[in-house]
């Protein structure tokens, strides 16, 4: 059962934990691509995008070996679900006409062959992302929100800062991402993951803010760090895969009532 913000909303999300789990099990095709657009459209609202860089993939319920993915050189606030691209592991685009970023594919596909539980990526080259990435350290627990990554996030610092174009290259990279919602690549920026979309693509979002948060109290003084013990709970009530699904709610709503189009 949920627990923290899942328990809270229990009463309001009755169907939450059942809609989750048919996420996590591949869903349905078509709702997919959808959310996936949606993700992207959203990302492209707060400003993620950053020339032709960043990608949010989404395994495909049929074949498992595939993913779903942004083409490369189109805008994260205008994509459509007709854009997006099936890609197989060997890189090649199986549906869609646009070329596909290699980046996206030699990245994602290691990360969801290594990871069978990981149905959603998503990578962007965010302003804070990449500041934070630059330290080389971890996230630090204080705040509740960057509570939820408290030793359930990695920092890599093989590969950092060089564009991984090699297939071996990418895969060295997932190998040091075997568990965890996240991952900070050091000089390039930030990794989520999750088994929706929707978490996938929160995740990120929260990640972010918190890098832009510990990089103020940073600048400002010393912050304080939140107990161990206190930290773990935070995490535990608010970094399970339902509150990662709940609280992108929001922003889908927002997306849908302000991009009719998505639905085109």
């Amino acid at each position: 059962m949920a627990r923290g913000i899942g328990s809270s909303l229990r009463h309001v999300t009755t169907n939450a934990e059942s809609a989750l789990a048919a996420a996590a099990q591949g869903g349905n095709a078509n709702l997919l691509a959808l959310l996936l657009d949606g993700a992207l459209r959203i990302f492209g609202r707060m400003g993620f995008g950053e020339g032709v860089a960043g990608h949010i993939t989404v395994r495909d319920p049929e074949k498992p070996d595939h993913f779903w993915v942004n083409p490369f050189g189109l805008s994260f606030r205008h994509m459509r679900v007709s854009d997006l691209l099936l890609v197989n592991h060997h890189g090649e685009v199986v549906v869609g006409e646009l070329p596909v970023n290699r980046a996206a594919f030699v990245i994602h596909s290691a990360i969801h062959a290594a990871r069978p539980d990981v149905i959603a990526a998503a990578h962007a080259h965010s302003v804070h992302g990449k500041a934070f990435s630059s330290l080389g350290i971890p996230l630090d627990p204080i705040t509740q929100d960057a509570c939820i990554f408290y030793e359930d996030h990695v920092v890599i610092s093989e590969q950092g800062g060089a564009v991984v174009f090699d297939v071996d290259a990418g895969k060295e990279l997932a190998s040091m991402f075997p568990r965890g919602k996240a991952a900070i690549h050091q000089n390039h920026g930030l990794f989520t993951v999750g088994s929706t979309v929707e978490e996938a693509a929160f995740w990120f979002l929260s990640m972010d803010r918190s890098c832009q948060a510990q990089l103020l109290a940073m600048a400002a003084g010393t912050p304080k760090h939140i107990k161990p013990e206190y930290a773990a709970y935070t995490r535990d009530q608010t970094g399970h895969s339902l509150a990662g699904w709940f609280q992108f709610q929001p922003l889908w709503q927002e997306i849908c009532r302000t991009d009719p189009e998505l639905f085109d």
